[in-house]
């Protein structure tokens, strides 16, 4: 077995790699697209960090490639989807520098308080300005934490420690585990108004992107702090920097960036912002944890098969998983689904399984569920390992049972989504034993395909409704590819659902939500 390290990776987990019985390794850094891929189908293991981009196609001349390690978190440089289809396990280090990019987090809030940055650089040039750099305490104060997964959690035990008050925002914390954890859940709006420093801990998403906006900084406290050590995209910098020029804004400390190494200097130069060049991670412990993560993770894959950490599979056997792949595939379908249209925090899953499914080993069916559930909000932290344990510390209760009949299908796969406002009701099943399809959603039945980009539209029971939405994607060049229409009675409400070829920007829907008899637009990528 041969195994390449494309990457920068701790020497420690190099050396796990090389004392491995049967595995050979090359590392070869600072590769060119063009010369990875020049050499990629010699290995059967890839273990990458951030530089390395593993796209459709690098994959596509790797004939021998059965595992890509990523040594850390974040899974963007991977082409997930087009490795799946070749059938090679993607796997990562989730939590492996949760401690240290939260560290960084209070490091960057307490620098921002205090001026520090600033202040070194003045007595570094000479100069006694004592009064110049005043800050601002912040015991007593109020931190706006806006995602509480692994990061996020920490940030606010230790700032706790430090006598701050803390509100958080969460769709996908329920509020007795907030109220364990000693945390004011509240809405985006309520973080915003309510703040003295926001923190940001949240993946790269349609919802998060611009997060931080001049709509959003208006709702703010005067002299709010920011810090963002999670994504840069989630920052909208010019509207950050008008604000800081404004006063609106007090400072801002930034770990990461729109454009990395960044372009546009007009933000990072201002006087009230510290930047670090995306140093969350980067210590020398946080580094070994990762390397040691992952080069066993594919040692032990390489070697005897043991998944772990896989974000595209489950820990079971290869025999098992034959017979089990294509109800894994629609699982995974129907949680993505409830997990883009939930808003709240979940409280419960229960999962049922009726028919052959029922006679089949169902576990890694609700674990690939509560993973595809889960991942609109946490991404690459939640995976088919540790999806139960991330629901569980999250407050989430989950239950299984199994039913031997089904009354339409051979089986059926029925989940039930309660959170703090509703239930969400799912059933699927597989046509022509391959084919995943959605069959039920809440009051609503039909042939549902869940995949690629989807349009969700409620409406009422009208005359022109359907018409008016076909014209309306018509006229942005955005093709149906499929469509289905349900209602729970005549004249009531009913849904559109509606596979694109192509997904729709903000301008359209808006033109969408303003046609007659339409109540919600929803926009879905599965």
């Amino acid at each position: 077995m041969k195994v390449l390290v494309s990457d920068n990776l701790s020497e420690v987990g190099v050396q796990i790699l090389r004392d491995a019985e049967g595995i050979e390794v090359d590392v070869k850094n600072s590769l060119s697209p063009d010369e990875l891929k020049a050499i990629i189908g010699e290995y059967h293991g890839l273990a990458i960090r951030g530089a390395t981009k593993v796209t459709a196609d690098v994959i596509a001349v790797a004939d021998k490639l059965r595992v890509v390690g990523r040594a850390g978190t974040g899974l963007d440089n991977v082409d997930t989807p087009a490795a799946t289809k070749r059938g090679i396990v993607v796997m990562n280090v989730p939590g492996g520098n949760s401690v240290t990019t939260a560290e960084h987090t209070l490091s960057m809030m307490m620098s921002l308080a205090r001026n520090i940055p600033q202040a070194h650089a003045s007595m570094k040039a000479g100069k006694w300005e004592k009064k110049k750099f005043g800050g601002t305490e912040i015991y007593n104060k109020t931190l706006g934490i806006i995602g509480l997964g692994r990061i996020g959690a920490i940030v606010a035990d230790r700032a706790q420690g430090l006598g701050m008050h803390i509100i958080a925002f969460d769709p996908f914390l329920s509020e007795e585990k907030a109220n364990q954890m000693g945390i004011k859940l509240g809405s985006l709006e309520e973080v915003f108004r309510q703040s003295d420093f926001i923190t940001l801990h949240v993946p790269l998403t349609d919802e998060t992107r611009n997060l931080i906006c001049k709509a959003n900084i208006d709702k703010m406290k005067d002299g709010v702090r920011i810090i963002n050590c999670s994504r840069g995209p989630v920052v909208n910098e010019d509207d950050l920097a008008d604000a800081i020029e404004s006063g609106k804004v007090a400072g801002a400390a930034l770990d990461v960036y729109t454009v990395e190494p960044p372009q546009n200097r007009r933000l990072i130069d201002l006087e009230r912002v510290i930047c670090t060049p995306h140093l969350g991670a980067s210590t020398k412990e946080a580094q070994e944890n990762v390397a040691i993560g992952i080069a066993q993770q594919i040692r032990d894959y390489l070697l005897d098969g043991t998944i772990r950490n896989a974000v595209n599979a489950p820990a079971v056997s290869g025999e098992a998983l034959v017979t089990l792949r294509p109800y894994l595939d629609l699982s995974q379908r129907l949680g993505l689904f409830v997990g883009q249209m939930i808003q709240t925090g979940i409280k419960s899953v229960e999962a049922q399984y009726s028919g052959d499914a029922a006679d089949m080993e169902f576990g890694p069916m609700t674990t690939t569920f509560l993973t595809g559930l889960l991942t609109p909000i946490l991404k690459e932290d939640v995976n088919q390992v540790n999806a139960p344990a991330v629901a569980a510390e999250r407050g989430i209760t989950l239950s299984e049972t199994r039913v031997s009949k089904s009354e339409n299908f051979v089986s059926v796969l029925r989940y039930k989504v309660v959170t703090a406002r509703r239930e969400h009701v799912v059933e699927g099943t597989l046509f022509g034993l391959a084919e995943p399809r959605m069959v039920r959603y809440g009051l609503y039945r039909g042939e549902f395909d869940l995949s690629g980009d989807l349009l969700l539209i409620e409406a009422k029971d009208k005359p022109g409704v359907i018409g008016n939405v076909g014209k309306t994607l018509g006229e942005r060049n955005i093709n149906i590819s499929h469509f289905q229409f349900a209602r729970a009675k005549e004249g009531g409400e009913a849904l559109l659902f509606l596979n694109l070829d192509s997904r729709p920007d903000d301008e359209g829907l808006e033109a969408l939500r303003k046609l007659d008899n339409v109540v919600a637009v929803r926009r879905l990528t599965i």
